[in-house]
């Protein structure tokens, strides 16, 4: 029977830890599925899904990131999925949407924005966000979220819900269907 194991992994920025990681998916007998992997900071992080119908397969990659953990300074965390991973994005019933924010850094935009969202029952299925320098020397916030709608929320009530968080913060904000 097929397993599935989410693989998350943290530390500091070197040329090999993707190649790291890769190779112990393989030595464990499983296949890497997908994976998401960025800079931040000075540190890499990096979040695997990984299968297998191997015996003792948790063990080995259990194993395998203890190994790595010890040489290489890495934070590795292991855990099995329950069943199967969920359909592809977007969810049945939902409609995927960007919402972008911009506008100069503070803190708790992506606390504000998010909880728009969460409480119009939108499930965030991708976010990304960066402080870039400006030649003001005021820092500028960008926001990029994929969001998965459920088809039973209004656009129309979602996007004053999200001005009017942008408004409260000083952001501007949109909402685009994909």
């Amino acid at each position: 029977m097929r397993s599935w194991f989410i693989l998350s992994a943290v530390g500091r920025d070197r040329p090999g830890l993707v190649a790291d990681l890769a190779q112990l998916v393989f030595d464990s007998d499983a296949n890497l599925e997908d994976s998401r992997m960025t800079l931040l900071g000075n540190e890499f992080a990096a979040i695997l899904l990984c299968s297998g119908s191997e015996d003792g397969l948790e063990r080995k990659l259990v194993e395998g990131a203890r190994r790595l953990e010890w040489q290489h300074r890495l934070t590795v965390f292991v855990r099995p999925l329950e069943g199967e991973p969920r359909p592809p994005v977007p969810a049945p019933g939902s409609t995927l949407y960007r919402v972008e924010a911009e506008g100069e850094d503070r803190a708790g935009i992506v606390a504000r924005i998010c909880r728009v969202l969460a409480d119009q029952r939108v499930n965030i299925a991708n976010l990304e966000s960066s402080s870039l320098p400006t030649p003001s020397g005021t820092p500028l916030y960008r926001l990029a979220i994929r969001a998965e709608v459920p088809d039973t929320v209004e656009r129309a009530d979602l996007a004053k819900a999200l001005d009017e968080a942008g408004e409260s913060i000083g952001v501007d904000v949109s909402l685009q269907a994909l």
